[in-house]
């Protein structure tokens, strides 16, 4: 009992140290390039601007395995951030902007509860190859299918941001 008192208190302590000092919330829009998906389409309608990133105010659509679901994010701390990214077993998130930014497709994560989730996500960056149409994708096996080969659609470029992401229900 007492192992897990302290445990918990860890755990507190460690998401207490995680938080930003000035937090922003994910902001979304129409995406203009050819082939996007529609915003209004797949976009909640409760996502809060102006608010806190904790709750509703960061929640944000995401794709895995073909199926949307509805996740939160809130970005690290610089400091928490370099200590979490030594952690081999957290998750990635691929995106077109920086999840501070508004997203010109909806975000693809790689774990889901039951699929090796870890609260721990490191931000990748989706960047089309020049002559290649951008596009949705909708599972970390086509993101990392198309950074592959000899002619790659992509380029993946790890920003060493860490997320903590949670996953709060499917669309």
């Amino acid at each position: 009992m007492k192992t897990l008192a302290l445990g918990s208190m860890a755990l507190a302590l460690v998401l207490a140290g995680c938080s930003q000092n000035q937090p922003t919330a994910p902001k979304y829009g129409s995406a203009s390039r050819a082939g996007a998906v529609e915003a209004s389409a797949k976009i909640p309608s409760d996502v809060n601007e102006a608010g806190s990133v904790k709750g509703a105010g960061g929640q944000m659509p995401a794709y895995y395995d073909g199926e949307l679901f509805t996740i939160n994010t809130v970005e690290l701390s610089d400091v928490a951030g370099d200590r979490v990214a030594d952690n081999l077993t957290h998750n990635e998130i691929y995106v077109t902007n920086d999840l501070d930014e508004e997203q010109d497709f909806i975000p693809v994560i790689d774990a889901i509860q039951g699929d090796g989730f870890n609260p721990l996500w490191e931000q990748i960056l989706i960047v089309f190859n020049s002559g290649v149409t951008p596009h949705q994708f909708v599972s970390d096996e086509e993101v990392e299918d198309a950074a592959a080969g000899s002619r790659p659609e992509i380029t993946l470029v790890d920003t060493h941001e860490m997320y903590r992401c949670s996953v709060v229900g499917a669309k």
